[in-house]
């Protein structure tokens, strides 16, 4: 069966996922990913019990529910870091980091394929504005890196857009009259800005970049503020910040990894548990170690992970205390989340994404007045304590919420 003629867009997000399709009808639609769902986690599970592969919610339910295997996320984070080559055991293998992500590409492929009966010859990838701040080596390195795990899957004309425009092209199809936009999208990864020009009569135009008034990035998403409130309310109960016997701080490197999504699993190899093991003088008190350990030899680290992203989501859509439930660790131990907590603890990285906003409506020469909204995208733009610094750097503009996790799929299809 030849190629259906059209556009597919794929969002492959750092902590989600979603894939659109623009088809001859001219009007783009997100594409069923698992069930229903038009969005899906960047998660791939290798199930060691029986050998099998699993993806989205899939993958993190086999792991939540105990099975005996190794779960990957935030593999978009490995884009442009050395480690991406570098091959990790899964079973009796070893596979690329490269190879991962293209295996969940192909998923996205196939899952596309059987909605529209072909796989498409055509597709549109969405990147940030920068995969690595200030390397713009390292950050042509990884789009060549995504590219050729794109083209790997089987895809034969592969183009990128930024995932911002993206976002803007979205945003137009609802737009009634000219209008001048700050574009932010909030992915699991990094926070992109871009101002641009929208409008019906602007959307007949093939070039759209003399639209495109300014953009900007910085490489802060929602796993950095997953990562920055797992060290501050979780990490202590197992020794991070401890003063040991000779009033010198535990190491405190370990705590770090354990906190960080992509890099739990390195925690777990014979020659980290061997370290962890000996930081055991380090600590006045041996219940924290043991905690550690626990952690370490039950392979809690990518589940407390879990509690907390759930726990941040909690407190901000409900603006109240949560608890973070630690008592596979430890009977009735339970880590506390506050709203002071999270405005506290999320300050500093806000304040820079907030900045890089600013900066954007800068270059583009523009002051407040003359945007006409602030459109949000990317779910971690749903945070509370991120809308509230918003809105307050941005008084009087209009914040207006996007798809947050469908969005930047949506607007890629339309890309030209």
């Amino acid at each position: 069966m030849s190629s259906p003629l059209g556009t597919l867009g794929i969002d492959f997000g750092t902590s989600n996922s979603a894939v659109a399709w623009l088809g001859q009808q001219g009007s783009a639609r997100l594409m069923p990913l698992e069930g229903e769902a038009l969005a899906m986690p960047t998660a791939v599970f290798y199930n060691a019990e029986d050998s099998t592969t699993h993806f989205g919610r899939d993958a993190i339910r086999h792991y939540l529910e105990g099975t005996e295997g190794r779960l990957m996320r935030s593999l978009k984070s490995l884009l442009g870091s050395p480690l991406l080559l570098e091959t990790t055991q899964i079973g009796h293998q070893h596979i690329s980091f490269q190879d991962i992500i293209a295996t969940f590409l192909s998923t996205l492929r196939d899952r596309a394929t059987q909605t529209l009966g072909a796989v498409p010859r055509r597709v549109v990838v969405g990147r940030p504005v920068h995969f690595v701040d200030d390397d713009p080596e390292r950050d042509a390195q990884a789009e060549t890196s995504l590219r050729q795990a794109v083209e790997a899957v089987g895809f034969e004309e592969v183009s990128f857009q930024l995932e911002p425009i993206a976002a803007a092209l979205d945003y137009e199809q609802r737009l009634t009259k000219e209008s001048t936009v700050l574009v932010v999208d909030l992915g699991g990864g990094t926070s992109d800005f871009t101002v641009v020009r929208l409008g019906p009569e602007r959307m007949r135009h093939a070039d759209r970049s003399p639209d495109i008034l300014a953009t900007t990035g910085v490489h802060i998403g929602g796993t950095d503020y997953d990562r920055q409130l797992n060290l501050a309310q979780v990490m202590p109960l197992l020794g991070y910040k401890h003063m040991g016997p000779e009033h010198r701080e535990v190491p405190s490197g370990v705590f770090f990894d354990l906190a960080t999504w992509h890099l739990i699993h390195w925690q777990y190899q014979p020659r980290a548990m061997a370290h962890a093991k000996t930081l055991r003088s380090n600590y006045s008190d041996p219940r924290l170690h043991q905690r550690l350990m626990q952690v370490l030899t039950e392979r809690h680290g990518h589940l407390i992970a879990h509690e907390v992203e759930q726990a941040k989501i909690r407190c901000s859509v409900h603006r109240a205390d949560t608890g973070i439930d630690l008592s596979l660790v430890e009977r009735d131990l339970l880590a506390r989340l506050g709203v002071a907590d999270m405005q506290a603890h999320l300050h500093d990285l806000l304040a820079r994404t907030v900045a890089c906003a600013r900066e954007c409506v800068q270059r583009a020469g523009l002051t407040d007045d003359s945007l006409g909204a602030i459109y949000l995208t990317g779910g971690s733009s749903a945070l509370s304590t991120f809308q509230l610094a918003l809105q307050a750097e941005f008084a009087g503009v209009p914040l207006v919420e996007g798809d947050l996790f469908g969005g930047v799929a949506l607007g890629l299809a339309y890309s030209r």
